[in-house]
């Protein structure tokens, strides 16, 4: 495990909670619940920086690479995809749908983390 998916964990906890607090408390999304989504898409950033850092000093990934890049840009794209999603459908339920990226990010970093080592 590397501190890339310790910070996916926090971030994506913390906005899974704030989220679903928000969901049931009948509340549209709102600034603090989409700005945690968007936390997550900056922990994503760092770590896709991060990683073509690490593969450019010579650092291997253990499993295929491909697989790898394919969970990282996959994962880069489902946090804006729920904040689209939250902006256009300003209802309580668009809450529960960015409360699920932080879970499906954390899977998909979980992956990552697999693959990388």
């Amino acid at each position: 495990m590397d501190g890339y998916f310790y910070a996916l964990l926090i971030v994506g906890l913390v906005s899974t909670i704030m989220c679903l607090v928000a969901g049931l408390m009948k509340k549209a999304p709102n600034d603090p619940t989409i700005y945690s989504v968007l936390a997550i898409e900056v922990v994503l950033l760092v770590y896709l920086v991060g990683s073509i850092v690490r593969v450019a000093l010579g650092e291997q990934i253990a499993g295929e690479p491909w697989e790898f890049w394919g969970y990282l840009i996959t994962a880069l794209i489902i946090p804006l995809g729920a904040v689209y999603w939250a902006i256009l459908e300003r209802t309580r339920w668009s809450n529960f749908v960015l409360a699920a990226v932080g879970v499906t990010v954390f899977v998909m970093g979980a992956r990552m983390n697999q693959i990388w080592y």
